[in-house]
Formats: C-alpha cells, structure tokens, sequence
C-alpha cells in the first residue's frame, strides 16, 4: 500500500531543478491557481516564494506574425508551461481586424514559448488540459491526425512531459510511447464538488445509477460506476453514414441500453459539452424514460452553440444541473447560470507539477480512489 507524502516535504528535499510555471496567453487563471498551490505549500516548509510564474508574452506584428518572448531567466530551471488551447476569449489585431485566438493560434504560440526557453532550461514540461487536436484523433480515408502529429512536434521540440486532463482518446499517446504522457481524471474533484452542492444527494444503487452518453464514453462512466458502487447504463449512437454533415456522420437516434432508470438521479460524464445537442437529447431519452433528477458532467464545458437551450431544458425539468471543471475558459454568463456547478482542479495539477519537480509518481501525494473512499465513508 503506498503512503501519501504531504506536497510541502518535497519541498524540504532535493529537486530536479528550479521549478518555473509559465503562462501561454489564456492560461493565466489556471496558472494563477496552480502557484497560489504551490507557494503555499512552499510557504509551509519555510521557503518565502513569492510566485513561481515567469512572465511572458506573444506580442503580435501589424502583419499578424509573432514571437514568444521570455522576460526572466530560465537557465538550469524545471519549466512547466500551462496553455488553453480551447480559450477564444483571446484576441489579437490583424490588419486592425480583430481576431478570436483559434486552437491552431494557442499551439502555436506554445511552440513560441517552448523555442524560447529551449537551450537554456533543464527540463520542459507541457500542461495542456484540454488536448490540442484531441478530437481528431483518430482518421477515416483521406483526414489529417492534428493531435498525434501536435505531439511529435512537442517530442521533437524537448518536451519531455505532457500533463493533460480527461483526453478525448487516451490511446493517442501511441504516437509519443518514448515521452511521458499522464491523462488525469478529476473523478475525486467532480464528486467532492457534486455532494457540495447538494448533500443529500444519495448513490444507492436503487436512487442513483450512471449513465454513458455514448460508446467512447463508457471508460469515465464504468468508472463512476464502479467507485460508487451503482449500475451502469450507455446510449449508442446512430448514425447515417451515407451522408456528411459538418464533418461527421449526423445522428439519427440514440438507443439506450441498461436498467431501468425510473424514478432514479441519473448522472451522465462526457469529456466536452460541445453544442451539446447529444447530451440534451440523452437526458431528453432519460426523461421519457420516466427518470428522476438528471446530472450531466462534462470537464471542458465549452457550449459552443451558448446556453439558452440548456437554460429551456433546466426549466423544463430535463436537467438539474450540469458540473464542469476551470481546466479550460468558461463563458462569463455560463458561470453566474444556478443550474451550473465550476469545479476547481487547480490543486490536483499542482500535485503533478511538484511531484514531476522531484521525479515522484503523483500518487505519492494523491491518490484519487483513497480519497473518493474517503469522501463517501465521510457520508456514513
């Protein structure tokens, strides 16, 4: 059984190097985060850090070409550099236009960070939360593979660790099986988060069972599943192939399979709420299926097509509420929404950063079914 080290005795040992964060422009929430993390647990074994983020930028020419620029030394440090690729509240001038940063922008300015430090730090490691290119992992005929070449360049670049979070198709990583790559589930935080906003909230398996919106899906849920303990249930998918429709086979339903879910709390994990026209017509299916309370978790809820149709589906009674996490930007009115639960998984990246920091496996601080079986015995 493997015994949980507190973060602020590794700061009483001996590092690999200096530890440095560095924030891609967008990433700055979340970097903020991760070192209010981190100087504090510095702070508690006697180390006055002030902050551990360097300043940086990507300053733009008229032209719209740019450069990554580093305003501190790096010499000999352990640098973890943070991006969002999904953040397009960023925007920079083009031609006086002005543009909204696409994921193909944010990639591009961490290859600008990464060329500017490259030489002159120990060690480079990426925090992508959100996996660039990661829906477009793998190819039908004659279609590009963003996510698994994006990841060579990072390997041919240095990169010698990527840190991402719930990735769409974790078997991506086969494109870089000589780099470190560690996927993240925040399981623990989605839960903690869940049972503070409502504490009555009960997993017996006659009241609560998990649902998978669709095939790809089933890990995260089987998951859910298996720690508390409830019955599983999964929707597939289907399709029309003989027909394209913004790049995909459009749906043409979902069939269920599974137990009943009469009168039960339903939960339903996916990675992204996109338009999230298949998670509302899941818990639509759910609904007519007589089910009680509905819960939908996504970890980046992006709500691409905005919110007034899950604002008409909360107020129809279709969803309760939905739980998305701050590992990727979220829509100033998406946060004020009742029916919206933010969890924060600042801490559990900044468990990876000073475990990597010391050339420690991360469940050497956390280990997240210990405290899930925590959370739930807390209950009893």
């Amino acid at each position: 059984m493997s015994i949980e080290i507190s973060p602020k005795s590794f700061f009483e040992q001996p590092s690999v190097a200096d530890m440095r964060l560095i924030a891609c422009p967008g990433a700055e929430e979340l970097t903020g985060l991760i070192d209010k993390h981190l100087t504090r647990w510095a702070r508690e074994a006697g180390i006055d850090k002030e902050t551990f983020i360097i300043p940086c930028d990507c300053p733009r020419f008229q032209s719209g070409d740019a450069k990554g620029l580093v305003k501190e030394s790096v010499r000999g440090d352990d640098i973890f550099i943070v991006v969002d690729p999904g953040n397009y509240s960023v925007t920079y001038k083009l031609f006086n236009y002005e543009n909204h940063m696409s994921p193909d922008d944010h990639f591009a300015n961490l290859k600008r960070l990464i060329q500017a430090v490259a030489g002159k730090a120990h060690r480079v490691s990426v925090i992508m939360p959100s996996l660039y290119g990661g829906r477009q992992h793998r190819r039908v005929v004659r279609e590009s593979l963003d996510c698994a070449v994006a990841l060579q360049e990072l390997q041919t670049m240095g990169v010698r660790n990527i840190i991402t979070f719930d990735a769409h198709d974790p078997r991506v990583q086969n494109a870089v099986p000589l780099m470190s790559f560690d996927n993240a589930m925040p399981t623990y935080q989605v839960l903690k988060s869940l049972l503070k906003k409502d504490p009555t909230l009960s997993f017996d398996k006659e009241k609560f069972t998990v649902v998978s919106p669709d095939e790809g899906a089933m890990n995260r849920n089987m998951y859910f599943s298996s720690v508390l303990g409830c019955n599983l249930g999964m929707f597939y998918k289907r399709r029309d192939y003989t027909r394209v429709v913004n790049g995909r086979n459009p749906i043409v339903a979902h069939e269920y399979l599974g137990e009943s879910v009469e009168g039960k709390t339903v939960f339903i994990a996916d990675d992204i709420i996109a338009s999230g026209e298949s998670m509302l017509e899941v818990a639509s299916n759910l609904k007519e299926r007589g089910a009680g309370r509905i819960i939908a978790n996504a970890t980046f809820p992006l709500f691409t097509s905005g919110l007034e149709k899950f604002d008409k589906a909360v107020a129809e009674g279709k969803l309760t509420y939905v739980v998305g996490t701050n590992l990727t930007y979220r829509m100033p009115e998406l946060l004020k929404r009742d029916w919206y639960v933010d969890v924060d998984v600042s801490k559990y990246a900044a468990y990876f950063v000073v475990a990597l920091n010391h050339d420690m496996s991360v469940s050497s601080i956390i280990d997240p079914l210990k405290k899930i079986e925590a959370l739930l015995a807390s209950r009893k």
